[in-house]
């Protein structure tokens, strides 16, 4: 780690987490690193105050402060109460402002998540465990595991050994919980097999960990001839063969950061894709997010936000670039051009409005040629049709002037050499477009004025 990067360690209080604070806390101090505690609170246990207080004394014995986050689990219910749990912590994790997330999980946690992956019936990146390191990641902070080669008997001799103080979970003694099921009855009786069983499964981990980064960089490669202009083609994944397609489809969706559905559905989303009729819709739900087939290709469409009825809504735009528009669920880019887009005087002129989509609209693209209405536009210019529902429409004045990244009205068309404005329209993510009060229309900014000088 870099001097100066941010650490944060999480801290249970119990033996795992209290062992890894006694061993980073001075190492960070001698590296540089700016070192923070945080210790979450999942509202299940009644002596949940407690271990919170005891984390912000024992993280104050090394200097250093502990917050204490209470985690809501609703959203994660369907997930069972030990994943509810886990998804809740890695959310608040990955949100933490941290460079790197420091984490107790050891050798025989990481043979019971192989074990469970195993049962569960996963795949190579499954079974791969929890890796030393995650890679880097510009959504968050990277997470590290310094004692996954450690076993539990060496966290609890060093704990004893040092005196150290930690507080027990009661539910670690609760056997419906898969994960101590695994801990308390199998894992023993697979020592009794074989006493190296723990250090085997971990060692299987970073063998799976290989394979499965292979299987990764063989996706890549496949991508290079799949994956055009961010879909899928359908022909090209056809001639990979089955268990290749699988494998660029599952990487295809994760990169997205869509979980892979089973195998099962892999083959049967392969299967509608190559042999379903021309004319036939093909969509796939994907916990919220839609894989549909369209031109011969599958593209990812994620949900969209609720947006504001025809004739409710209109945005005035006060020069900003790009332009978010989140009751319409999306932003608006202009970018200055010269010779082509919308003419910068007539804007200058008018008043530049953003408005739903109403239905029967209709524009001349060519002063020479006929009205063209946008339904037919956006048939033409190949916009599928789930993006034109969610396209709004670029008005001067009253007068409908563009079509975001398909067509600009003839009349308000810069000449050649002539300053105008190439202007598209970007779907935000759901989490970044939640609509707020529908705004009505406001005197249009000077700073617009400034953009178009």
């Amino acid at each position: 780690m870099p001097r100066g990067a941010r650490l944060t360690l999480a801290l249970s209080g119990g033996i795992d987490s209290a062992v890894l604070l006694d061993l980073v806390a001075p190492r960070a101090s001698r590296l540089g690193l700016r070192l923070a505690c945080v210790h979450f609170d999942h509202g299940r246990s009644p002596h949940a105050p407690a271990w919170a207080r005891f984390c912000r004394r024992l993280a104050a014995r090394y200097g250093l402060a502990c917050r204490v986050r209470k985690l809501d689990l609703a959203p994660h219910r369907k997930l069972g109460r030990e994943g509810a749990a886990r998804a809740a912590r890695y959310a608040a994790l990955r949100a933490e402002r941290a460079d790197f997330i420091a984490l107790a999980q050891h050798l025989d946690d990481q043979a019971e998540t192989v074990l469970l992956q195993l049962v569960r019936g996963a795949g190579a990146a499954g079974l791969a465990g929890m890796p030393a390191a995650s890679l880097p990641d510009d959504a968050g902070p990277r997470f590290v595991r310094p004692l996954l080669d450690v076993t539990r008997a060496e966290i609890a001799a060093y704990a004893r050994a040092r005196g150290l103080e930690w507080v027990e979970d009661e539910s670690n003694r609760d056997e419906t919980l898969a994960r101590n099921f695994l801990r308390r009855r199998v894992l023993p009786l697979l020592t009794e097999l074989n006493p190296a069983a723990v250090a085997n499964l971990g060692r299987s981990a970073r063998h799976l960990g290989e394979a499965a980064g292979l299987l990764a960089e063989l996706a890549a490669i496949d991508a290079e001839r799949c994956v055009v202009r961010g879909a899928l083609d359908v022909a090209a994944l056809g001639r990979l063969g089955a268990a290749r397609a699988r494998n660029l489809l599952r990487w295809f969706l994760q990169r997205h950061g869509v979980a892979a559905p089973s195998s099962v559905r892999l083959d049967e989303i392969l299967r509608q894709a190559a042999q379903a009729r021309a004319d036939r819709g093909v969509a796939f739900d994907l916990d919220g997010t839609t894989l549909r087939r369209y031109k011969g290709a599958l593209r990812l469409v994620p949900p969209s936000p609720a947006s504001p009825p025809p004739g409710s809504f209109e945005a005035v735009w006060s020069g900003a670039r790009p332009w978010p528009v989140p009751e319409l669920g999306g932003e608006l880019r202009l970018e200055p051009v010269r010779g082509t887009g919308l003419r910068a005087a007539a804007v200058r002129r008018g008043r530049l409005t953003l408005r739903p989509r109403r239905g029967g609209e209709a524009l001349r693209p060519r002063i020479a040629g006929p009205r063209r209405t946008v339904k037919r536009l956006l048939q033409q210019s190949g916009v599928p049709p789930w993006d034109r529902v969610r396209l709004p429409l670029v008005y001067v004045d009253e007068a409908l002037a563009c079509v975001p990244g398909v067509a600009v009205a003839a009349e308000l068309q810069a000449g050649p050499g002539e300053p105008g404005l190439r202007i598209e329209w970007t779907p935000l993510a759901p989490e970044a477009a939640a609509p707020g009060a529908v705004r009505k229309p406001v005197k249009r900014a000077k700073r617009a004025k400034r953009v178009l000088k």
